[in-house]
């Protein structure tokens, strides 16, 4: 079928194309430029860059139209900061999109749809007792989000994938574990982290999964995406692997130690008069705990194989570490 993704030139959907192309689907894209160096497309996708908040409806539906799938592989995440309320910057580059896509689709009868969306709606609906939706705006956006997809699941089969922690990289792009890897490096006799632990895939899965959904799902769906459910110190084990200090000491801090790293930050973004997507001292309840998913619960039904992800942890480890070390200039990911 002929497939059609906003943001194919990003982590996420650079995989959907190579993916879907080598299972014999044709892949146009409309993606914001540039093109990080030395970034490797599919040579068979067809590309245009361009924003498509811009973009008239009858500009996108030259791209939609002949089309049976579609594929939303932008927006922004919960890294973004902005004056309050944040959740109107959500709205405007994660909600909006997707009811104004969608709606094109439906008029130009695309019948596959797959967004990409957050593993913290999972949280929210795995843990109503939490409140998520009520203390962080990002969180609430993604389950507003999931609601506005679903609402076109009468017309088009339409699936959401709630993406957790995702590992790989694409030349030329900076990885979101940046900030890891330069806390780590900054700790030099030991290193200090949270107890608990996440769900956890390779950026190959997430194509594989992207193009599952389009291939397989029927109806409208929001499918958790999760393969390997590692503790932070298992993670960070394989994260001081590559830094090249296997033997460094962790020690898991209280969590009053974290929600009081999280008051500080939030007292920062005050001063600033910025607001985050995440209430960083009700994070904790999060953070400290086993964020975990089986793969049967999506990525079995998806089509979802096994994949190396100490490979993948490493290829991220590595490269964030030549960006502090200024033996790489990358782009930066603009949320895909």
């Amino acid at each position: 079928m002929k497939v059609f993704i906003i943001g194919g030139t990003g982590l996420l959907g650079s995989e959907a194309a190579k993916e879907l192309i080598a299972r014999g689907h044709e892949v146009s894209s409309l993606a914001l430029p540039p093109l990080p160096a030395g970034a490797v497309l599919p040579p068979e996708m067809k590309l245009e860059f361009g924003n498509y908040l811009e973009m008239s409806d009858e500009a996108l539906k030259k791209h939609l139209t002949g089309c049976e799938g579609f594929v939303f592989a932008a927006g922004v995440d919960e890294r973004v900061e902005g004056p309050a309320p944040i959740y109107d910057l959500y709205k405007k580059y994660n909600i909006d999109p997707v009811k104004r896509l969608l709606a094109l689709c439906r008029d130009c009868g695309v019948k596959h749809a797959a967004i990409c969306g957050s593993y913290f709606s999972y949280a929210a609906k795995k843990w109503p007792e939490k409140e998520l939706t009520k203390w962080h705006p990002y969180i609430r956006s993604r389950i507003d989000q999931e609601e506005a997809a679903m609402a076109f699941a009468k017309d088009m089969d339409v699936a959401v994938l709630e993406l957790p922690y995702i590992f790989g990289t694409q030349p030329g792009r900076k990885p979101v574990w940046v900030f890891l890897v330069e806390n780590v490096m900054s700790m030099k006799a030991c290193t200090l982290y949270p107890r608990g632990g996440s769900t956890m895939v390779t950026v190959h899965q997430v194509g594989q999964a992207l193009a599952g959904a389009i291939e397989r799902n029927r109806g409208g769906h929001c499918y958790p995406i999760g393969w390997y459910n590692l503790t932070w110190k298992e993670m960070l084990k394989i994260v001081h692997k590559y830094l090249g200090v296997p033997d460094k000491k962790i020690i898991t801090i209280p969590n009053w130690m974290y929600a009081l790293g999280g008051k500080k930050i939030m007292k920062e973004q005050a001063q600033k008069g910025i607001q985050g997507g995440l209430h960083m001292v009700k994070f904790t309840d999060i953070m400290c705990s086993n964020l975990f998913i089986d793969k049967s619960e999506g990525c079995d039904f998806l089509g979802v194989t096994d994949d190396d992800i100490d490979a993948a942890i490493g290829d991220s480890i590595l490269l964030c570490k030549d960006i502090l070390e200024k033996k790489t200039q990358v782009l930066g990911m603009k949320g895909e």
